[in-house]
């Protein structure tokens, strides 16, 4: 598969260990490397500030209707850093013949910006709240790992990996997301749980660094 041939081309010995490397996967999308620490960033932009959410993360020119973050970049990029920076794609969610909840290595999101002068770094989560309770989101994102389907121009074209349709970090399960909630919510548009946190985002427009570490789970994983 065209992800797996990136990651086992990145992860070869890269020599002695420096303070800071940095590994481009593609326009938009990198790997800090730290030590023994990896982290995922990739740039977007912010696209949306009100009303029910999709999701925090899309590509640029799909789905800014429903996610707060847009970005120019290819999800499989995004997906080769994950594996590269130590996580394990599980499985998307499954509606039939009974729900499962998204699964694969759980994934702490931050957001870098610029705000007054001074560059702060937040959790994504406090941009997300649900719309009953005024709360923002208390749990962290899986990593279902998208899928790929045939290409929809037909034989001869590669494998179409479907998260580059828009559903790239999701609030709404989506069996087309790269990274999900492992909880049920409802799809429907106006009864959806979350909605952005109007208050905390910045004004459309603002440049932010979106930071991808995968959360070590209590005794080991």
């Amino acid at each position: 598969m065209y992800i797996l041939m990136i990651c086992l081309t990145l992860s070869a010995p890269m020599g002695p260990a420096a303070t800071k490397k940095t590994v481009t996967l593609g326009p938009n999308v990198l790997v800090e490397i730290e030590g023994t620490k990896r982290r995922v960033v990739v740039e977007a932009v912010v696209c949306l500030n009100k009303g029910p959410l999709e999701g925090l993360l899309t590509r640029k020119m799909t789905k800014e209707h429903e996610y707060i973050l847009a970005g120019d970049f290819d999800a499989r990029h995004l997906h080769a850093a994950l594996l590269l920076a130590g996580a394990k794609a599980g499985k998307t969610v499954q509606f039939l013949p009974k729900y499962s909840p998204a699964s694969g290595s759980r994934i702490g999101i931050q957001l870098r910006y610029d705000k007054a002068g001074k560059t702060i770094t937040i959790p994504a989560r406090d941009w997300i709240k649900d719309h009953k309770t005024g709360k923002t989101l208390d749990i962290d994102w899986v990593f279902g790992g998208s899928k790929e389907v045939p290409h929809p121009e037909g034989a001869g074209k590669p494998a179409y990996y479907v998260a580059n349709h828009g559903d790239v970090v999701c609030v709404c399960n989506m069996d087309s997301a790269m990274l999900d909630l492992p909880i049920e919510s409802p799809k429907k548009f106006d009864i959806r749980t979350y909605e952005a946190a109007t208050v905390a985002i910045p004004p459309i427009g603002t440049k932010v660094a979106v930071i991808f570490e995968v959360v070590e789970e209590k005794g080991g994983r």
